[in-house]
């Protein structure tokens, strides 16, 4: 069987992705300076030539590499902040009834309590309301800050940690999401939401890297 010659670019191409897969067709190009129609024959030639794979919203990479360890390396290079999802909030004050609103306002099984300027305080649960109301509380007069989960019994994720590790944190602590913080100041615990992180987040990420996208 005669053995295919790559030229320098080829073996460039190559390089890139055994060092950075998965890897897409517009990145490899940004590090070659070229631009990604300059590089789809190059493409076409080591996929056709079984150097390479491709899968839509994933890249290109190693056919050496197996499925999963393509998808857990493509998990680890996306960010939480590319995915996170606009944080519902309510303040220490709010009732736990006017929270029960919001809940299904919104359609959310979770709330974030902040103090003044947006600071985290608590989060307040499902779980949080059922245990208010089979107290026979009144719901109307008890403030969420007497029935939410405090700080710091809170488990975060910071918007630079990658999706596979928020993931493990819901796997892990069996939660069905978490606050996206930004730190103020670490001392004193002290973190701004600015976001939130979910299953259904996780559930998403899967339908996108599902779909028939180019790479």
């Amino acid at each position: 069987m005669k053995t295919i010659e790559l030229t320098a670019r080829q073996e460039q191409i190559l390089d890139i992705v055994r060092k950075e897969g998965p890897i897409t067709g517009e990145q490899i190009a940004e590090k070659l300076n070229l631009t990604r129609a300059t590089l789809r024959p190059d493409l076409t030639i080591l996929t056709m030539a079984g150097f390479l794979e491709a899968r839509p919203r994933v890249g290109y990479f190693y056919v050496g590499k197996k499925p999963g360890e393509i998808f857990g390396d493509q998990l680890r290079k996306m960010l939480v902040r590319d995915y996170k999802s606009v944080p519902v909030v309510v303040e220490e004050s709010t009732s736990v009834y006017d929270a029960v609103v919001t809940m299904f306002l919104e359609d959310v099984g979770n709330l974030y309590v902040v103090k003044e300027h947006g600071i985290l305080a608590g989060t307040l649960s499902r779980k949080d309301v059922l245990k208010v109301a089979i107290g026979n509380q009144n719901m109307h007069e008890v403030p969420v800050s007497l029935a939410m989960t405090r700080m710091p019994n809170i488990v975060t994720v910071e918007p630079d940690e990658t999706v596979y590790d928020a993931a493990k944190k819901l796997i892990d602590y069996q939660i069905d999401s978490m606050p996206v913080i930004k730190v103020i100041d670490a001392a004193k615990k002290q973190y701004e939401v600015i976001g939130r992180f979910t299953k259904t987040t996780i559930a998403r990420i899967f339908v996108e890297l599902g779909s028939n996208r180019d790479v």
